[in-house]
């Protein structure tokens, strides 16, 4: 069996992975905000239970090499400039995902002011940040995913948050409704729309 910091990284970088496949999608509906919408709002709420997957699976990496657990001292810390980076880019994720939330219950009157304009600047912040992420792991991705030790249980793991996502994205789907009917008003509201990523625009 292979050590716990490995299974860690494993499913780590299998989240990831499956993040970076879901966060294109996400990525391709702002570049198209008005006619994906939808997509937009769904795809969001069905990223929620991945990501706290990947923030449970690196806390807890923190957590075990900063209390001296043996095997996480061994393996080591990330990077320095990573480790600064992260509480950042950790910050950056739990606004921007909490914004997100709160606009889709306040609706497109509530969620303006504050609300908006956090996750407009979480949205900023949380992709400089990701990205540099992104790149610094990337090459290390393959090696890890592909690990056929523990693949079973990283998978269902990873698959089940998929799956929570998708109950969650369903159950909360009905509370857009006000964003989606402003949306599609014929006098207009292509405000609605603007008012909820015109940090884009």
């Amino acid at each position: 069996m292979e050590p716990g910091t490995v299974r860690n990284e494993r499913l780590t970088a299998t989240t990831s992975v499956v993040l970076v496949a879901l966060l294109l999608v996400e990525g391709v509906t702002i570049l198209f905000l008005r006619p994906l919408l939808p997509v937009h709002i769904f795809v969001g709420m069905l990223l929620i239970p991945p990501v706290v997957l990947k923030l449970v699976t690196t806390g807890y990496r923190f957590v075990r090499y900063y209390t001296g657990h043996a095997g996480y001292v061994d393996r080591g810390a990330p990077k320095l400039p990573l480790r600064v980076l992260a509480p950042v880019l950790v910050a950056a994720t739990v606004v921007l995902f909490s914004t997100g939330v709160a606009l889709l219950l306040l609706g497109p009157h509530g969620g303006r002011g504050i609300v908006l304009g956090l996750h407009k600047l979480s949205f900023v912040v949380w992709l400089a940040v990701a990205s540099v992420h992104v790149l610094a792991y990337l090459a290390r991705l393959p090696e890890l995913v592909l690990g056929r030790v523990g693949a079973a249980r990283r998978l269902a793991l990873v698959g089940s948050s998929v799956a929570a996502g998708f109950v969650l994205a369903g159950a909360t789907y009905s509370l857009a409704g006000p964003w989606l009917h402003r949306h599609h008003e014929p006098d207009g509201d292509d405000r609605a729309a603007g008012a909820y990523f015109s940090v884009l625009r």
